[in-house]
């Protein structure tokens, strides 16, 4: 990968946004099961539920969910809602909206990332563009937004 077309943000702000996108991840988790429970009926009286194929169902829609959010936000407009107070956009080589295939293996990867203990994270302390992992197998980075900061076409 080529040098990123603006420093990487700092370690911290990237872990603000993550932490931001964990909550909303967390509700958006619940919204699924409160839907699917109430789409299902929950448990009736002798707790049998919505069935085996009803139950599967609603683990896959739980699964899906934060997956859809990190490769729509991404795709769409390159940023997450936890990326949008830290003025974060994920970009690719050239600064430019990332596809779909990008956004997908950033994803696979930043579970790689996060998988030894954050080590693919804290790599950014010690990779000198401040890329993680992610950054580097995605061959996609993060960029600062905002006043006087130029931002990727859509």
């Amino acid at each position: 990968m080529s040098q990123p077309i603006s420093p990487s943000p700092y370690l911290l702000r990237r872990l603000g946004a993550a932490t931001y996108d964990a909550l909303i991840c967390a509700a958006l988790v619940m919204a699924v099961g409160l839907a699917s429970t109430a789409l299902t009926g929950g448990a009736n009286e002798d707790m049998r539920g919505p069935g085996p194929v009803g139950r599967t169902l609603v683990q896959l829609a739980l699964l899906a969910a934060p997956p859809a959010y990190f490769l729509g936000s991404w795709v769409r407009g390159g940023q997450t809602v936890g990326m949008r107070p830290w003025r974060l956009r994920v970009v690719d080589p050239a600064g430019g909206a990332i596809s779909l295939k990008a956004a997908g293996i950033r994803l696979l990867t930043a579970l790689l990332s996060w998988a030894p203990l954050g080590l693919g994270f804290w790599w950014a302390l010690i990779d000198p563009d401040r890329l993680t992992w992610h950054d580097r197998l995605s061959r996609t980075h993060l960029m600062l937004t905002g006043k006087g900061v130029s931002t990727p076409s859509r």
